[in-house]
């Protein structure tokens, strides 16, 4: 564990209190309360693991080639859209990773005036390298866990993304 994790997991975040629970805020009354902390807490856990990544690729550009992998070609509105950012933002990381070839912009078939994302098999290279490195990073963060926990926290973390 990291010395920034250790910092985080002694302090707790800004929504718990001093022990990681909720009982300044008086969460533990309310489990919805108590879970906004948890998730805030996982901001914590995505900065840990962004420092498995290596500099050329930061967390912004590695989340654009992370979309692509996932969902294929698209524009760069829709992939601002999953980012859950401002068009400006998503601009930036795409001519980072077009940059580093990474990426190619193609003319739209359905619109030659727009441009669609297509990752490269240099950018697929990379990916496959960015998820070894993840999971090898949860794997030394979680040795600890049982296997079943880890099962159960995936489950739990895809009806989450569902339900919204």
């Amino acid at each position: 564990m990291t010395a920034a994790a250790r910092t985080a997991r002694t302090a707790g975040t800004a929504l718990e209190g001093p022990h990681g629970d909720h009982s300044d805020h008086g969460a533990h009354d309310d489990p919805y309360a108590e879970l906004a902390g948890r998730l805030a807490a996982v901001g914590m856990v995505k900065r840990e693991l962004s420092r498995s990544l290596p500099q050329t690729c930061p967390a912004g550009p590695a989340a654009v080639l992370s979309l692509l992998g996932r969902y294929g070609d698209m524009r760069l509105s829709p992939l601002s859209e999953l980012l859950g950012v401002d068009l400006s933002v998503t601009s930036r990381h795409v001519a980072h990773v077009v940059a580093h070839g990474w990426t190619e912009r193609l003319p739209d078939p359905r619109d030659g005036r727009c441009r669609i994302l297509r990752i490269t098999p240099a950018g697929r290279e990379l990916l496959d390298e960015l998820g070894s490195r993840y999971s090898a990073a949860l794997r030394t963060a979680l040795v600890d866990w049982p296997t079943e926990d880890i099962g159960t926290l995936n489950t739990l973390l895809t009806r989450l993304r569902s339900s919204f």
